[in-house]
């Protein structure tokens, strides 16, 4: 059996996966019904505003690292947060082909245990520094 943590990291992976695939039913599945997240409130509004700035650009890749991973029980509620570094690439395409857009950061997610298991119901994006233009993300 997997630990709590264990179980944390592999749904971080999912997001990462859904996020650079363009999977967005998966990402929404990620998500609790009323999460928070990239400047959104409610999970449709949440993969609406990924796909605004995912949708239109090229390939992505969303390398995630140094996961810590901090549990709490609230009564009947099981809690917990992660910060995880991460690394994201996205090169241009189509108008913005050439571009690239890199960005250096931490996530700061909040979890709570589902029937179906951990999901994310805030999440926040600190970008430490980035290079490159930011005219690559684009609806598609």
């Amino acid at each position: 059996m997997t630990s709590d943590r264990e179980q944390i990291i592999e749904r971080l992976a999912d997001v990462a996966t859904a996020l650079d695939t363009r999977d967005w039913a998966g990402l929404g599945e990620l998500f609790t019904e009323s999460a928070t997240g990239y400047g959104a409130t409610g999970r449709e509004a949440i993969v609406e505003m990924v796909r605004d700035h995912l949708g239109g650009c090229g390939p992505s890749q969303h390398l995630l690292g140094n996961h810590r991973v901090h549990l709490t029980v609230d009564g009947d509620e099981d809690r917990a947060q992660s910060l995880t570094y991460a690394r994201v690439l996205h090169i241009g395409t189509g108008d913005q082909s050439g571009l690239t857009y890199e960005c250096f950061g931490e996530y700061s997610d909040l979890w709570t245990r589902t029937p179906a298991g951990w999901r994310i119901a805030s999440r926040r994006f600190h970008i430490a520094f980035d290079r490159g233009d930011f005219r690559t993300l684009q609806p598609g």
